[in-house]
């Protein structure tokens, strides 16, 4: 199994990267800050205005390692890699399999199904975790509604039909997103999913949380030699991860929503930590996204069974163990693609 390496995610603003020997030393106004060796790295993103030397870029190619530049909000701006890894005939039966709805079909019901259930799962275990009565009814009968959901959508017959039942699993989800906040209810209040800009606190945190999601699986998938941009659930678009955003379905409410609320439901990030710009948008201002970011590392060292491998696995190598069962079975090597399934 691939050892867990880390993500040095670089934000303070004018800070400015550079190769000494094989290590990347990152200095902010000409002091140096910190030095990384390389080789303990599989992924490097830059937050805002951070610059790199050439000579790291070529560095980071040279060990596999991916480097990503992001807005400070965390919009995908850009992404430079090594040589694919891979061999050429993973990705034709990739571009195959996409082309070919009946093909697609069968991993998109499972990708699907096991976001809803992976969601309900999520609902079920804040209704556990709350002594409030009309709460917890409200999230049980949302989990009651995914659940129907996910029974339909592994009888679906198009992949039209199955966004359907995906569509109407996540305004069920989201309707009662708000019951599972407990902490600052007044500060961290949940109506609706917005983006681009999110309008309010929460949103903005599961959108920063999403892009570092987002991140880790394009990773993962270009690791194993697939193609993140062509998925099988999201149509084709330039720039943009489809197959990333695929895998994202199954894994953002266990990983990336569970996070969030632990976050604000032990009041680790507080209301000072946003900040709202004139357009209406809200932010997450600098200290709360290094609050963020380190939540998110701790959280992938943690250990987990894997429902299908049933071995022990750190929570960050789960895009990388479900790029590589996707490859298998594009491969041919597995009857059908096993979605992840959270317990």
């Amino acid at each position: 199994m691939r050892k867990l390496l880390n993500t040095l995610h670089v934000m303070t603003q004018g800070a400015y990267l550079h190769r000494d020997g094989e290590t990347i030393t990152v200095e902010i106004e000409r002091e140096t800050r910190i030095r990384v060796p390389v080789h303990t790295l599989e992924g490097l993103v830059c937050w805002g205005r951070v610059s790199c030397s050439p000579p790291v870029l070529s560095m980071c190619c040279e060990y596999g390692v991916g480097v990503s530049f992001l807005s400070e909000q965390g919009r995908f701006l850009a992404r430079v890699h090594g040589p694919v890894s891979g061999n050429v005939l993973l990705r034709r039966q990739q571009y195959r399999t996409a082309d070919v709805q009946d093909s697609s079909l069968s991993i998109v019901r499972n990708v699907i199904a096991s976001k809803l259930a992976n969601s309900r799962v999520v609902l079920l275990r804040a209704a556990r975790e709350t002594n409030d009565v009309e709460r917890q009814e409200r999230l049980r009968s949302a989990a009651a509604t995914l659940s129907w959901a996910g029974i339909d959508c592994v009888r679906t017959a198009s992949i039209e039909e199955a966004r359907g039942h995906e569509g109407a699993g996540a305004q069920a989800y989201f309707s009662v997103f708000n019951d599972m906040i407990t902490g600052d209810r007044d500060a961290f209040h949940f109506a609706e999913r917005s983006r681009r800009p999110p309008r309010d606190r929460v949103n903005t945190l599961l959108s920063f949380l999403y892009a570092l999601l987002r991140h880790d699986i394009v990773s993962a998938l270009e690791s194993v030699g697939l193609d993140p941009a062509v998925g099988f659930l999201h149509t084709d678009r330039p720039g943009r991860p489809s197959l990333a955003l695929d895998m994202m379905e199954e894994l953002r409410s266990p990983l990336a929503d569970r996070l969030a609320l632990t976050l604000i439901n032990r009041r680790q990030v507080q209301p000072d930590h946003f900040q709202q710009e004139d357009g209406g948008g809200i932010l997450l201002q600098d200290a709360g996204r290094k609050l963020v970011i380190a939540a998110w590392q701790t959280r992938k060292q943690e250990q987990i069974e894997h429902p299908f491998l049933q071995e022990k696995i750190a929570i960050g190598l789960i895009p990388y163990v479900q790029s590589l069962l996707l490859a298998r079975h594009l491969r041919g090597g597995l009857d059908a693609y096993p979605s992840f399934l959270w317990r």
